[in-house]
């Protein structure tokens, strides 16, 4: 049963969620920040838009230590990718059949969706439950039922995931 859950291993899902769980926790106790990518999302749009939206001065006022916390995440992927993972995009674990193009889109759309939701699957997900934050709860309960209905409406709708 855990190779069926687990194909590639767990060890690494165990030693991605203490890295993350540190670094929110560090965030927040160095500098009383908290992490979700939503606000990272609106922030890095306040560069190229001048939406009233995208001007607020809490987004002006982080788009630079934010900026650097995505590049960080990216980053911290890639090396990982680099030193323990494939090292090249084949193999089930590092490709997709999904057209790059649909990939942005979905990422913008994600994106959107998220700061019109006031929040994101790490904001409330890993910061808002680790602060037992009852508004984070709901989020993700209703993030996880969507995920599942979707998920089980695409295989029945198309046969395949």
């Amino acid at each position: 049963m855990q190779n069926l859950i687990f194909p590639l291993g767990w060890a690494h899902y165990l030693a991605g969620g203490v890295l993350i769980g540190a670094g929110v926790a560090l965030l927040f106790v160095l500098t009383g920040r908290v992490g979700g990518m939503s606000t990272v999302y609106s922030s890095t749009w306040s560069f190229v838009s001048r939406a009233a939206f995208f001007q607020q001065a809490r987004f002006l006022d982080s788009r630079g230590w934010r900026l650097v916390y995505a590049l960080g995440l990216v980053l911290g992927a890639a090396l990982y990718w680099w030193g323990w993972g494939t090292g090249h995009a084949s193999g089930a674990a590092g490709s997709t059949a999904v057209p790059v193009w649909q990939l942005l889109l979905g990422g913008l759309l994600v994106g959107y969706g998220a700061r019109r939701a006031n929040g994101c699957t790490s904001g409330h997900g890993i910061c808002g439950l680790g602060s037992l934050q009852l508004p984070s709860l709901v989020a993700v309960l209703t993030f996880m039922a969507t995920a599942f209905l979707t998920a089980n409406a695409v295989l029945a709708l198309t046969g395949s995931r």
